[in-house]
């Protein structure tokens, strides 16, 4: 390396030391441009004491707010301030006096106070002998790039966090999951044993008054029911267990139902329960809709004590308003909102916690938060409310027939009356004829008027005749004998028909010696709301009766004398349930708690049938099943559960199943299932009946209904539905109600079950479509 005299080089940097503190005064091109570039520049000399600034940019300048002047001839740490962090200087000053490159990022202070952060990079200068004589250092205002990076930080923590609650809450909901399938299955056991025991007591009972009574537990079990697996639902549906179904719902099919099931009820409480006839489509789910709707007349009812409830719907740009009103004790504005809390109830007179829990409109709220409808309410304390639910409407695939454009009202026991067919009234005053028979007929009913006894008795013995109530004077014309006449009328229908008797009479000289059963007798004037709570009451008392006349009638086909149920179930009350039922019908029963304890048992016999649940400890029933017929053996069976799907169904059919049955059963069906069972096996006739009504249930599908039935018992959505077949949506959901409204099923597994019975069943198992014709 070529040396310099000490004298030449201390010449050299002086002359260095006047041209940085003249840079920007002389015509150098490249002084010029560092002292106009963007990037602040700034040299010191460590030469000197304290290490000052000699040479400072335009751009430094800018950055810190100092004129040059108050910067040449100071150390850097004028820019620091309270917040920047010594320890970061300390490392600073450690490269300087080590005479090290540095690169740091510090806060700084401008002029003002105002703070930036400061990138530097520091890179030591030395002379041609290695002696330290400038350090040339560069910066960089970084403020908003760090501000990006801390917000960006702060996303990031956030969206780890919401990671990792979603993380929580999906185990919490797994675990919820897990909980509730097994809380339906125990809540259900006892529900599965009631209803069992009810079909069996309704069997051994004799007399009207005990048949209404069991009638009556049967309406209670069968709304229980319903209400624990609605419920239950929401529950699952919470957790995303359950999937909602949406499509096509026709609101007078939900109407139907709601006053079948409230009618009594309301009647009970001497309501009037109105609904104004719809028979336009919505888009929602049928069964969670119906629970809305079901919910919100049982709260009617419950805080209505006189007046009535009125079910109607409103149409309006393109959404269908269905609403619910009362004359009940109304809700004070404060708590509007707070009706829809969990276990909250009015507290108003008798209308307390006695009443149920004060879940209903909880619920309400939630279905319609998970189905996207609104829900609306308006009261006034002491007049009554209205509770309303907005669906969009469905389209232009259902419109309302030109006579229905028009609203009926029609009472609720009225409209199961109309149902009845016929009532006929023998009167012979023509205004009191047409005046009964107006209103009558105004209530749904279908009326027969005779205003001759003769001509009554001529009708029926034609044949041309089946009333379903008779309504006569206790005086006939010509003086004949009212109850006497109306006795030889019910001999010769062959059953007690029910009759109303109108009197004017104050003595009873008529009714002596005549033994008139199933009659109401009123005492004229007769008041228009006393009259028609008599028919319904009539009609609603004869249904019962026929009920237990159907049930008796049932038990007079073979029974079970002889046959050997083997049921396998792990829950000891639906066994003992399952047992009173077929030892009532004259089986035997064995009994095992699982599918390893009965083949252990088990030995080959005729006439014999096995029952067992799909979920149980060990081996499950499917296995048990696929283990039987792998061992050869044919042992007809049952698959029982109170948790089933489509796949469930279609897995115990093609395991050997002749039968699947989903909890809660009646007796009635499963006898009739066993029997079938049985039968199956000895190749008799009840089977082939069973598969040929069936077939029948089936035979009116189109087949675009047939084929879109099948690819939905597959598990396909309807969205992939839609695009295989070159259809919409909508037009897929609409042919899939009317599947269900045609085959009276009322579950998937049901309908699976249907189509297996109608040898629908490839040879795999699966669901396949049969050929037209």
């Amino acid at each position: 390396m070529k040396s310099f005299p000490p004298a030449r080089i201390d010449r050299k940097l002086a002359a260095m030391d006047a041209a940085l503190a003249q840079t920007g005064d002389v015509e150098d091109p490249l002084a010029a441009a560092v002292r106009a570039t963007r990037m602040p520049i700034v040299v010191t000399n460590p030469r000197l004491a304290d290490n000052p600034l000699v040479f400072v940019n335009d751009a430094f300048c800018k950055l810190t707010g100092y004129a040059r002047s108050e910067l040449l001839g100071r150390n850097c740490r004028l820019l620091q301030g309270p917040k920047t962090n010594q320890g970061e200087v300390t490392k600073l000053r450690g490269s300087v006096l080590a005479q090290q490159p540095v690169d740091i990022e510090i806060l700084n202070y401008c002029k003002d106070g105002t703070p930036f952060w400061n990138r530097l990079h520091i890179v030591p200068l030395h002379d041609v002998s290695g002696t330290l004589i400038y350090f040339f250092a560069s910066q960089l205002d970084v403020t908003a790039e760090r501000d990006r990076l801390a917000s960006l930080e702060r996303q990031n923590a956030a969206l780890l966090e919401e990671m990792a609650a979603r993380q929580r809450a999906d185990l919490s909901n797994a675990a919820k999951s897990r909980f509730l399938a097994v809380a339906s299955h125990d809540i259900r056991q006892p529900l599965q044993s009631l209803l069992l025991l009810q079909g069996t007591l309704a069997k051994m009972v004799h007399g009207q008054a005990a048949g209404t009574l069991i009638g009556r537990l049967g309406h209670m079990l069968d709304s229980m029911s319903s209400m624990l697996t609605s419920l239950l639902d929401l529950n699952q549906i919470e957790a995303g267990a359950v999937r909602i179904e949406v499509g096509a719902v026709r609101i007078e099919d939900i109407l139907d139902r709601i006053i079948d099931g409230f009618a009594f009820d309301a009647h009970a409480k001497g309501l009037v329960l109105r609904v104004v006839a719809c028979s336009l489509y919505v888009h929602s789910d049928a069964r969670l809709l119906e629970q809305m709707v079901r919910n919100l007349v049982a709260n009617a009812v419950k805080y209505t004590d006189v007046g009535k409830i009125l079910l109607g719907c409103r149409r309006h740009d393109g959404m269908l308003r269905l609403e619910v009103w009362d004359t009940g004790i109304g809700i004070p504005q404060l708590e509007v909102e707070a009706i829809f809390q969990e276990y909250h109830q009015l507290e108003y007179g008798s209308h307390r916690s006695n009443h149920g829990l004060g879940l209903g409109l909880a619920i309400v709220q939630r279905l319609a938060g998970l189905l996207h409808h609104t829900i609306q309410v308006s009261s006034r304390p002491g007049s009554g409310s209205m509770f309303s639910i907005e669906l969009p409407l469905a389209g232009g695939d259902a419109i309302i027939p030109k006579h229905q454009a028009v609203g009926v009202i029609e009472d609720g026991l009225a409209r199961l009356a109309r149902r009845t067919i016929a009532i006929l009234l023998i009167e012979d005053d023509p205004e009191t004829s047409a005046s009964l028979s107006a209103l009558l007929e105004d209530e749904g009913y279908s009326v027969v008027v005779s205003r001759d006894c003769v001509l009554a008795l001529a009708m029926v013995e034609r044949d041309d005749l089946r009333p379903d109530l008779i309504m006569t004077d206790s005086r006939l014309p010509a003086d004949r004998n009212g109850p006497a006449f109306t006795m030889r009328l019910q001999q010769l229908l062959g059953y007690d028909i029910p009759v109303i008797m109108l009197t004017g009479e104050v003595s009873t000289e008529l009714f002596a010696g005549v033994e008139l059963p199933n009659h109401l007798r009123l005492t004229k004037p007769v008041k228009l709301r006393e009259l028609t709570q008599a028919v319904q009451r009539a009609l609603s008392v004869a249904r019962s009766v026929t009920a237990v006349a159907s049930r008796a009638e049932a038990a007079t086909e073979p029974g079970l004398t002889g046959c050997l149920v083997l049921v396998v179930d792990d829950n000891e009350h639906i066994g003992d349930a399952i047992r009173t039922v077929i030892e009532a019908d004259g089986g035997l029963v064995e009994t095992y708690a699982t599918s390893e304890a009965f083949m252990a048992a088990y030995r080959p016999g005729p006439r014999a049938c096995l029952l067992v649940d799909a979920y149980l400890p060990g081996m499950n029933g499917i296995d048990l099943l696929r283990q039987l017929r792998h061992d050869g053996d044919t042992l007809p069976a049952i698959m029982i559960t109170g948790n089933s799907d489509v796949a469930m169904a279609v897995a115990a059919m093609k395991a050997g199943a002749s039968d699947f049955i989903e909890k809660p059963v009646g007796a009635a069906e499963l006898l009739a299932s066993i029997r079938r069972a049985i039968d199956s096996s000895a190749g008799l006739e009840r089977l082939a009946a069973w598969r040929e009504t069936a077939s029948s249930h089936l035979g009116g599908l189109t087949e675009r209904q047939r084929q879109i039935m099948v690819m939905v018992l597959a598990g396909q959505p309807s969205k992939n539905i839609a695009a295989d077949l070159g259809i919409s949506q909508r037009t897929v959901e609409n042919h899939r109600a009317s599947v269900m409204r045609k085959t009276g099923a009322k579950s998937l597994p049901a309908l699976a079950r249907l189509a297996l019975a109608a040898n629908w069943g490839g040879a795999d198992g699966e669901i396949v479509m049969p050929a037209l014709g």
